[in-house]
């Protein structure tokens, strides 16, 4: 009698948790489903691709274009989801190799491949909302770019699906970081009488890296939308977002990611957001606007420099709350990855961003850099960007997240608003050529382009940087290579030896760095020679570290040992 209450009890506790269980997966199902636009009178389905010459395509008026940089151009036109078919037709290779370069650089960080088909599970449902966040013109604009995405990665998710995903990959990522994505951006400009000329300049580094591959194919993308502003991105190819653009009224926004909370719903990828502020916005007053009808979900400083104000602010944007930054009475303003106004100033996040990460040591030497020249021109502004040095010119070895230029760059760009004038760096870094486009003259002759040419102001290309040609960027491409190297054998089977020499030559290749030594004591400390990974760890305490975290983590290393 007890057995058969006992055995119904659980038959229907199991019923229970089985009813539970199947209403919490259609829930689910439900939950993740994302609409994909509907488009009426589809004017795009005759359209076909045509080769006019090598690395020169085009269709319709719209073409993207190889140039001798490296860097390739992209112009499309039209209503949003004729501008994404066309960006889908012309770069349809591009982001084939783009979306291998993000996916190898994801399974670096996720090696297992269940575990990535369980978190795409994750991510569905945590960007359930994201579509909520996106206007329609953009959702179309994606949706014509994914037409032409590759089958590949289909078992991730359908294209549209992933393509829109994408474009929330940097905020998520920011928010996740460690030894970051996004690593230390760093922007500032100067007016008036710190300007050579008195007009507005401005200067960024966007360090956003994923992978030496994700910045092979830089875009320089022209867009003349049906509705808003002509502008201008550098960008890559499936991404519609702004990290560093300028529009036809002079208008240029750049992206500086803060200190963020790990985000528990979606909202507007912060890329879109400044591209709808270069978009629909001619000066200050209309970005601070844009800007503060848009949810986000990380913190980021969008630096808006304007031609019709002729001045920069930093619209320091988080999830709870939102700033305008500007310096009175002041010719200069710079932008690291700390907030600077009022409304943050007593923030405990921000402080300990302050305290804990590179920004503060970057401001300061960026300060140090602008105090330098009485004034500054724009040869002087790739000068700044490619300063690798630390405070009072310290050498703190390369690649150090404290010096401006840490050799992993996505891109650097420089903006003449006032001129419409843009230089954008081509590879490596911003160690290549800085490449000049003036934006009225490329839109004029944009529609009609029949013949491969150059689009760009030879007359104004910045040279590449003289570092390219020295002992010390070889030294920088072998330093690079052993890290790889010696942090594979680190965490492989110990069969794999540190050969002496390579350990010589890898100290050789950059013997200032903090990094370097820590590598080497992480060798070390995993084949238990306690002794010689105190020694090298040791030695990375008497180099300037990057991070407060970084610092914490060499010292517990040297207290794993000791015990």
């Amino acid at each position: 009698m007890m057995f058969s209450k006992l055995r119904k009890i659980v038959l229907r506790s199991l019923l229970v948790f089985a009813i539970l269980l199947i209403s919490f997966f259609i829930y689910f199902i439900i939950a993740v489903q994302i609409d994909v636009p509907l488009i009426q009178n589809d004017t795009t389905l005759h359209w076909k691709r045509d080769s006019v010459s090598k690395d020169f395509y085009k269709v319709n008026h719209n073409w993207l274009r190889h140039s001798n940089s490296g860097l390739w151009e992209l112009y499309v036109e039209g209503d949003a989801y004729e501008r994404g078919v066309a960006n889908g037709m012309l770069t349809k290779e591009l982001h084939a190799f783009q979306e291998d370069a993000f996916f190898r650089q994801i399974q670096i960080l996720v090696p297992d491949l269940n575990y990535l088909k369980f978190l795409k599970y994750f991510v569905g449902y945590f960007n359930r909302h994201l579509p909520d966040h996106i206007t329609e013109e953009y959702k179309e604009e994606i949706l014509g770019i994914s037409k032409y995405a590759s089958d590949k990665y289909d078992f991730i998710a359908p294209k549209y699906h992933r393509i829109l995903n994408y474009h929330g990959a940097h905020d998520i990522g920011h928010a996740l970081q460690d030894k970051n994505m996004t690593v230390g951006c760093t922007s500032f400009s100067v007016w008036n009488q710190k300007s050579a000329d008195g007009k507005l300049l401005v200067g960024r580094n966007f360090d956003f890296y994923s992978g030496d591959d994700f910045a092979k194919n830089k875009i320089v993308q022209f867009t003349h939308p049906k509705t808003g502003y002509k502008f201008a991105t550098v960008t890559w190819s499936g991404f519609i977002g702004a990290c560093s653009g300028m529009n036809e009224k002079g208008l240029t926004i750049t992206i500086n990611a803060a200190k963020s909370a790990i985000p528990t719903d979606a909202a507007t990828p912060i890329a879109l957001l400044a591209r709808e502020i270069l978009q629909y916005a001619k000066n200050i007053e209309e970005a601070v606007a844009i800007a503060k009808k848009r949810d986000v979900f990380v913190s980021e400083s969008i630096l808006v420099g304007s031609a019709a104000d002729h001045k920069t602010i930093s619209i320091e944007k988080s999830p709870t709350k939102m700033d305008v930054y500007e310096v009175p009475n002041s010719n200069q303003i710079i932008c690291p990855n700390h907030y600077q106004g009022p409304e943050y100033k007593n923030d405990l996040p921000n402080l300990t961003n302050q305290i804990e990460s590179s920004s503060l040591y970057r401001g300061m030497r960026l300060k140090q850099l602008l105090a330098n020249s009485e004034t500054i021109n724009y040869i002087q502004v790739a000068a700044i960007l490619r300063n690798q040095k630390g405070l009072n010119d310290k050498n703190i070895g390369l690649t150090n997240e404290k010096g401006l230029n840490q050799l992993l760059a996505h891109h650097a760009v420089i903006f003449k608003p006032e001129e419409k004038l843009m230089w954008v760096s081509a590879n490596p870094f911003q160690c290549g050529q800085f490449v000049c486009y003036n934006l009225d003259s490329v839109f004029a002759k944009a529609p009609n382009l029949q013949v491969d040419k150059e689009m760009n102001v030879a007359a104004y290309t910045i040279p590449e940087d003289d570092f390219l040609k020295t002992q010390g960027y070889q030294d920088f491409l072998n330093f690079k290579h052993m890290k790889y190297y010696i942090q594979y054998i680190t965490k492989a089977s110990t069969q794999l030896v540190l050969q002496p020499t390579i350990e010589k030559a890898f100290i050789r290749s950059n013997p200032e760095s903090y990094y370097m030594y820590q590598i080497l004591g992480n060798y070390y400390a995993s084949r238990k020679n306690y002794s010689k990974a105190i020694e090298y760890y040791q030695l990375a305490l008497t180099k300037e570290i990057a991070t407060l975290k970084e610092e914490k983590q060499i010292k517990e290393s040297i207290q794993q040992c000791q015990h």
